[in-house]
C-alpha cells in the first residue's frame, strides 16, 4: 500500500460540490473547483490549487533575504567608556565567540526536523493532503515569521552583546569632545575601525533569527503532535506522547538558550524571537487545519475551496487522520471516538440477539438483555440481520462508548 492511499470518500451525500446548476453542467472548469481530500491528485492538479502560494512564498523569500544583506537602517548611537576609563555598558562588551548552532543551522533544523517527522506519520495516517497541508503551513510559519523579523532587525536593530569588540572603537575619534549628548558619551558608528560586516552584524540584534526559526518551526511540529496523538483529548494518553509532543518546544529552547553562552544575543531578543516565531506557528497552523486546540477535529486538514462544516464533522473525508489508534480514534469501525450515540455502518451483525440503535453507553449481552444506560429501538432477531435500517449485534461485540463531543459544539 502507498506511503498516501486513497481514503475512503466521504459518506455523507453532497460532500464534493456538484458542477450542475439549475439542470444545466458547466463545461469550462472553474479556477476555485474543489477537489476530493481522500484522493491523491495529479501533480497539474496540485499546482493549479498551489500556485499562488508557491509565487507568495518566492517573493517573501526573496524581499526576506534581500532585507538581510542590506546595511542597516538607523545610525544607533552607543557608549563606550566614561572618563575614568570605565565601560559604561559592560554588557555589549563580551567577546566575539563562534556560534553555538549557526544561523543556518537553525534554520535547517526547524524546517527538516518537522517536515521529517511530519513525513513518518504518514505511515499511520496516509494522507497526501494531510501531509501537503502540512509542509505548506510549516513553510507559511517559517517564511512570514523570517520575512517579520528581518524587517525589524533592517528598521529598529539592536546592538549585540559583542559590538564593542567588533567596533573596535577609535580612541582618536573619541577625544576632543567627539561625542554626542550628556557629557559627550555616545558615538556614531563611525567611531569603529573593526570589519564592516561584522559591526553592521552587531547593529542587528532584535530580534532573535534563531529562535523566531526555532519556535516558528518546532512550535508548529508541537501543535502538530498534539493533533495527531490526540495527547489533550477525550481519553488517557501515556506519558510517552507527552514526552514526543513537548520535544520540539524543547529543541526551540535549547536553541534559544544557546545564543546566551556564545553570546550572540541579548535575553530580550531571544523573547522576542520566540514571541514572533510562536505567533506566526500557531496563525499558520489555523490556516491549514480545523482547529488548534478543539481535539475532534483539530486534526484534519482543511480544503482550499469548500468550507469545513463544524456542525457536522463526523462527516469529514479525514475524520481517521490521526497517528493514534487508542480508545478508538484512526479506525473505520466501531468506537472510532467521535459522538454520542453513534455506529459504524459496516458493523453488521453475525450472531443472535436484539437489534436496534443504541443511544447511550449500553451494550448487548447476546442472551437478549440490554446492559448499560442507553434505550433500544428494533426487533428482535433470531440471525444476523437489520431491524430499521440498523445493524444487527453480533452477541458478542460490545460496542466501545462513544468519546466524542455532539458535531453542534462551537468550535475552541
Amino acid at each position: 500500500m502507498p506511503l498516501f492511499g486513497k481514503r475512503r470518500a466521504a459518506k455523507e451525500e453532497g460532500s464534493l460540490p456538484s458542477t450542475e446548476a439549475d439542470g444545466h453542467r458547466h463545461h469550462k472548469r472553474s479556477p476555485a473547483e474543489s477537489y476530493s481530500m481522500s484522493k491523491r491528485p495529479s501533480f497539474g492538479q496540485w499546482v493549479k490549487h498551489t500556485w499562488l502560494d508557491i509565487v507568495t512564498m518566492a517573493i517573501m523569500g526573496a524581499l526576506g533575504l534581500g532585507i538581510y544583506f542590506a546595511e542597516p537602517r538607523p545610525a544607533r548611537s552607543f557608549a563606550v567608556t566614561f572618563s575614568d576609563g570605565q565601560v559604561v555598558y559592560p554588557q555589549f562588551a563580551y567577546p566575539l565567540r563562534d556560534e553555538v548552532v549557526p544561523i543556518w543551522l537553525a534554520a535547517f533544523l526547524a524546517s527538516m526536523v518537522p517536515i521529517t517527522i511530519m513525513a513518518i506519520m504518514q505511515i499511520r495516517v496516509r494522507s497526501f493532503w494531510d501531509f501537503n497541508n502540512a509542509v505548506i503551513g510549516i513553510l507559511y510559519s517559517l517564511i512570514t515569521a523570517a520575512l517579520f523579523q528581518v524587517w525589524v532587525k533592517w528598521l529598529i536593530g539592536g546592538l549585540r552583546p559583542h559590538f564593542l569588540d567588533v567596533c573596535d572603537p577609535d580612541p582618536a575619534k573619541m577625544g576632543n569632545n567627539n561625542g554626542e549628548g550628556f557629557q559627550r558619551l555616545y558615538f556614531r558608528p563611525d567611531i569603529c575601525r573593526g570589519e564592516k560586516k561584522l559591526i553592521n552584524d552587531a547593529l542587528e540584534s532584535f530580534p532573535s533569527g534563531h529562535t523566531t526559526a526555532a519556535f516558528a518551526g518546532f512550535g508548529y511540529l508541537y501543535l502538530y503532535l498534539n493533533a495527531k496523538l490526540k495527547v489533550f483529548s477525550n481519553y488517557h494518553p501515556s506519558l510517552w506522547k507527552l514526552a514526543l509532543t513537548y520535544s520540539p518546544i524543547l529543541a526551540a529552547v535549547l536553541i534559544g538558550g544557546a545564543l546566551t553562552i556564545d553570546e550572540y544575543h541579548n535575553w530580550y531578543d531571544i523573547f522576542a524571537g520566540a514571541a514572533v516565531g510562536i505567533t506566526m506557528a500557531f496563525s499558520s497552523y489555523r490556516m491549514t487545519f480545523a482547529a488548534i486546540w478543539d481535539w475532534r477535529f483539530n486534526h484534519i486538514p482543511l480544503n482550499r475551496t469548500a468550507p469545513f462544516n463544524y456542525d457536522s464533522y463526523m462527516n469529514a473525508e479525514l475524520l481517521h487522520a490521526v497517528a493514534t489508534r487508542k480508545a478508538g480514534w484512526g479506525g473505520d469501525g466501531l468506537g472510532h471516538g467521535h459522538g454520542h450515540g453513534h455506529h459504524d455502518k459496516h458493523a453488521a451483525g453475525m450472531g443472535a440477539g436484539h437489534v436496534g440503535h443504541h443511544d447511550g453507553m449500553g451494550h448487548h449481552n447476546g442472551v437478549g438483555h440490554h446492559n448499560g444506560l442507553g434505550h433500544q429501538d428494533g426487533a428482535h432477531s433470531a440471525v444476523g440481520g437489520h431491524a430499521n435500517g440498523v445493524p444487527a449485534n453480533d452477541g458478542f461485540t460490545q460496542h466501545r462508548r462513544p468519546v466524542g463531543g455532539h458535531g453542534g459544539d462551537h468550535m475552541v
